[in-house]
């Protein structure tokens, strides 16, 4: 290769050129005084390394570098790139040969042996350099290597003065022990430096700058920007989403948890009142999506109210929003909670419903309302104002909740039948509450081999479903309690009869299949109006024929239950027969066939009439409701050949019926024939949207009214509504998950 000497370059003479060699045979010599005392070591610097394991990379600044010895010790030969005489420039080493430049005489420096060396001079290979390739661990900082013997070197802590293994011989033991010293808290000193650092500002000042030198090395290392904003953010939904007290921003704890964290964090704009504006404008960011996603959709929306009572006697109206969106997917969103001071007013319900309309621009979309007259009663004028706010004049506002219905019969027929519930509660109470007891019980019931997998349990007297529960596994484990008191005689005192295990049985046949039907609600996500027809017929069915049954028990059992379903039967059935025609599997065949068996044969034919009007009605209104758009002449010349042929209700209805498969998609069948049916399938959409409960999944099976804890009425009704909507709306995902 050429050599281009640079301007103003000047060389040594190579013939005065001398190294000090280091080796094995000059061990135990001073450094200090045995330095070259030739005047080009001002431009030569030497180095001893320690043992690497990469190469070193190639800098431009070095231009020369060599490698000494077996023992992995280097020479580093660094020069100034400018010198005065330009003409002779310094040889350059590859692999310890010299490379030839013109005009210069290239010197060979063999691996080892001080006589190889210009000069003959004698040094000790442990000298320690004047100047060291930088170390890019931060144990360093910390540490310090010293000679303890010959080829032995160990790292010092600069703290404790504790020492560690560095290298002896050509073995290096790496940095990982060091950096557990640093890390891992073992150096009681470094904590003490640590703590009076961050006390002392000077100090703090001087790591701080150690940590940016540390950043600027390891240019991996991911920057983080602290936001105070977005953390705010994130507090006040975390209060939203675990219903924590607004107050908690307040509480010493907290306040102590969130500096050890992050110490920027500004906790004197956190106060009770800013996270409450926090919380608010969450709600109205989320509210404005919301919103914008509904006025979307081409789907009418239908309302559920629902009202939670208080310790103050204000009552707090829920109304919900259940819609199918553009995918043909049943949505469910809490759309207000609205305060009524007075809560049985005849007006409580109007007042609600008239505000979710106003608040959403619902007037034009809104196409039913269900509630619960039972716990919102309202006089025959209010019942009339609210049927203004509906079309089809108010046909389809459903006065009962299935849920509560469900609740109300359960809650009902286990009060009837007290005694016996609490015998068997008391039962198992013996069992379960004592260690000995139930280790006997579980002997008593593998050697006896009953083949029931169920086990005893106390019930939730709040969740009814946890009642039947119990008493379905203490029925199945009857014998295993009668023979109980062959091992506690105590346990005979108070053991169920048999007459008592009988009625148990009974209880547990006649609620087995309102347990069924309320299961559906509460595991089934957003079910569609068109499954419980056939489970409200079913029990009513099976109740009418429990009437005449010669046992009273059993009599007088079925005559309290059928009261409560034949009201919400009365209310709802048309709502629900409606449905289940939008049921390809069902249509009008199955009505007649349901009314046939449930009604008089003077009652079947009027009821089925009734319902058949009320599609045709409904149909006729969709087929002449204006269009949003303009429509083009293919779709007017579509309307007039459907007119004066057959309507799509006529074509869809004689078609056959689609095989009862268990697992059916409703919705999914109508988004895929929207095309063969387009004004029928945009009336399936709304009618298959009517709630039937007004009550979230999780509250399905409760027993006493819904009631607002004493914290969350003690707030405004402004944030009362943002953080219980807003709650609903993040478990959809973030903003909404739409």
């Amino acid at each position: 290769m050429d050599f281009i000497p640079e301007d103003n370059m000047i060389t040594p003479d190579a013939n005065n050129i001398e190294l000090t060699a280091y080796g094995n045979n000059h061990e135990g010599s001073n450094p200090e005084t045995e330095q070259p005392n030739n005047g080009f070591w001002d431009h030569i610097t030497l180095e001893t390394e320690e043992p690497m394991m990469v190469p070193i990379q190639h800098n431009p600044d070095e231009e020369q570098k060599m490698a000494i010895s077996g023992h992995e010790e280097k020479i580093l030969i660094q020069t100034q790139t400018h010198y005065d005489d330009p003409k002779t420039p310094f040889p350059e080493y590859e692999n310890n040969e010299a490379i030839s430049y013109p005009n210069n005489e290239a010197v060979s420096y063999p691996n080892s042996g001080a006589d190889s060396y210009p000069n003959n001079e004698e040094t000790n290979h442990e000298t320690q350099p004047s100047k060291r390739r930088k170390r890019k661990s931060m144990v360093w900082e910390h540490f310090t290597i010293e000679t303890v013997s010959a080829g032995c070197r160990r790292a010092y802590c600069n703290q404790c003065k504790r020492s560690y293994a560095y290298s002896k011989g050509s073995k290096v033991s790496g940095t990982s022990h060091l950096r557990r010293h640093v890390e891992k808290g073992s150096c009681a000193a470094l904590l003490r430096s640590q703590d009076n650092n961050q006390s002392d500002p000077s100090s703090s000042k001087g790591a701080s700058n150690s940590q940016k030198r540390r950043h600027k090395r390891a240019s991996s290392t991911p920057q983080f920007v602290f936001d105070q904003d977005h953390c705010r953010n994130d507090i006040a939904r975390m209060i939203i989403m675990h219903d924590y007290p607004l107050q908690m921003v307040e509480h010493p704890g907290f306040v102590s948890f969130v500096q050890n964290l992050q110490p920027e964090f500004n906790f004197n704009m956190m106060t009770f009142d800013t996270v409450q504006g926090d919380c608010i404008a969450t709600y109205q960011m989320e509210k404005q999506s919301l919103r914008k996603f509904i006025q979307g959709i081409a789907a009418r929306v239908c309302l559920s109210l629902d009202v939670w009572t208080s310790s103050q006697g204000v009552g707090y109206m829920l109304v919900t929003g259940h819609f199918i969106d553009a995918d043909w997917k049943l949505q469910r969103r809490l759309l207000n909670v609205v305060m009524e001071p007075y809560p049985d007013s005849d007006t409580a319900v109007t007042h609600a419903v008239k505000v979710c309309l106003h608040n959403w621009s619902l007037e034009s979309k809104l196409f039913s309302i269900t509630y619960h007259d039972q716990l919102l009663i309202m006089s025959e004028a209010a019942f009339e104002n609210l049927k203004l706010h509906l079309p089809f004049n108010g046909q389809l506002l459903a006065g009962n909740c299935l849920a509560h219905t469900l609740s109300s019969i359960a809650k009902e027929v286990l009060e009837n039948a007290h005694d016996i519930v609490k015998k068997i509660r008391d039962s198992i109470k013996y069992v379960t509450t004592s260690e000995p007891h139930d280790e006997k019980f579980l002997v008593l019931k593998k050697q006896l081999q009953v083949p029931s997998e169920r086990n005893i349990f106390l019930d939730d007297q709040t969740q009814w479903n946890t009642t039947y529960q119990m008493l379905v596994a203490a029925s199945e484990l009857k014998q295993v309690f009668s023979c109980f008191d062959t091992y506690d005689a105590e346990f005979n005192k108070q053991a169920p009869s048999m007459e008592d295990w009988k009625q148990v049985e009974t209880l547990c046949a006649h609620l087995k299949p309102i347990y069924d039907t309320a299961y559906i609600l509460a595991t089934t996500t957003n079910p569609t109006a068109n499954i419980f027809f056939h489970e409200v017929s079913r029990i009513q069915g099976d109740l009418s024929g429990g009437i005449t049954n010669e046992d009273p028990f059993i009599s007088n059992l079925a005559r309290t239950m059928l009261e409560k379903i034949n009201r919400y039967w009365k209310n709802c059935s048309l709502t629900l027969a409606t449905a289940v025609v939008m049921d390809p599997r069902y249509k009008m065949r199955y009505i007649e066939f349901s009314f046939t068996r449930i009604y008089s044969e003077e009652e079947a034919p009027t009821c089925i009439k009734m319902v058949d009007d009320r599609i045709h009605e409904l149909f006729q209104e969709y087929f002449t409701m204006p269009s949003p758009l303009a429509p083009n002449y293919a779709e007017e010349f579509d309307a007039y050949i459907m007119k004066n042929l057959k309507t799509e209700l006529d074509q869809y209805l004689a078609e056959p019926l689609l095989p009862r498969v268990h697992e059916f998609d409703v919705l999914g069948w109508w988004k895929f024939n929207q095309m063969v049916y387009p004004t029928l399938s945009k009336m399936a959409r709304d009618i298959l949207s009517i709630p039937v409960s007004t009550v979230p999944c999780d509250s399905v099976f409760d027993t006493n009214a819904k009631e607002m804890d004493q914290y969350r009425s003690s707030l405004q009704a402004e944030t009362v509504e943002a953080l219980i909507c807003t709650k609903d709306w993040m478990q959809y995902g973030s903003p909404l998950g739409f």
